[in-house]
């Protein structure tokens, strides 16, 4: 089983990560539409931790977009990559991301991350972080809407609500703006929205579209819930063999690998 390590200049503490943030959010393209929704590929990314381990697994999903069909999947284990932090989870887990998008043997499409695009603090979420590493278009799903809040929302799938920064909050510029960061996306009727941001390449109105055509049967998209169940798969293969990181003891025979994500919200 091969791992996937970090690169040797990838970010080790807080402030470098920020750093990084800061200087690559300026990339992120916000005025093309993206691709027409029900047409061409689109791909799922998600992950899952073994913290014991010190291994993270991506795995990466390609459907068609009309029909919902797998069409090509992939996966990668490395290391993680990156104490966690609130705000820079993509730092743990894009090294396996992107191997896992490398490793697919056609065009990934659009891709779906779950977690955010602008909607986070520092309006660079993973999916922003990803879109501009790799140049595709790319969205963000997240369950629950991180520090920003919204207006009441409709009961009928397709409703939707702004999602917003809390009073007085500033853009990473100094700026207090009121701006639409995401929106809250009832894709079910009666059940909990999902939460809809740009990444890169794509709009609002589209996103929403899009993830809209993948739900539509349940609350999260087909493929978060496709890469999900790939990802945790991979992890368990990949514990087999593994044995825990020096310090964290051994866990107990039998015993399951850890939750597929930290308690806190992917960002």
């Amino acid at each position: 089983m091969k791992i996937i390590e970090a690169p040797a200049d990838w970010p080790a503490d807080a402030a470098r990560a920020r750093a990084v943030q800061d200087g690559l959010r300026a990339r992120v393209i916000l005025d093309e539409s993206g691709p027409p929704p029900g047409t061409g590929l689109v791909t799922g990314v998600d992950v899952a931790y073994d913290d014991e381990r010190d291994l993270v697994a991506a795995a990466a999903v390609v459907l068609d977009a009309g029909t919902l069909a797998v069409v090509a999947e992939a996966t990668a284990v490395g290391r993680i990559a990156f104490p966690y932090v609130p705000g820079l989870l993509a730092f743990r887990e894009l090294p396996a991301v992107l191997a896992a998008l490398e490793s697919l043997p056609s065009d990934p499409g659009l891709v779906v991350c779950d977690g955010y695009g602008r909607a986070h603090p520092r309006r660079f979420g993973l999916a922003s972080h990803l879109g501009v590493l790799t140049g595709l278009p790319v969205i963000g799903v997240a369950k629950n809407p991180f520090v920003f809040s919204h207006d009441v929302l409709g009961p009928e799938r397709g409703d939707t609500a702004a999602l917003r920064a809390p009073a007085g909050d500033r853009r990473p510029d100094g700026e207090a703006v009121d701006e639409e960061v995401g929106r809250a996306l009832r894709t079910q009727r009666g059940v909990k929205p999902v939460y809809v941001s740009v990444g890169h390449r794509v709009g609002l109105d589209n996103a929403c579209a899009h993830v809209l055509g993948l739900t539509p049967d349940y609350r999260l998209p087909e493929t978060t819930r496709r890469a999900d169940r790939l990802c945790r798969q991979a992890l368990a293969a990949a514990t087999v063999s593994a044995a825990p990181r020096p310090g964290s003891g051994s866990p107990p025979t039998g015993a399951a690998p850890a939750a597929h994500r930290p308690s806190p919200p992917p960002e």
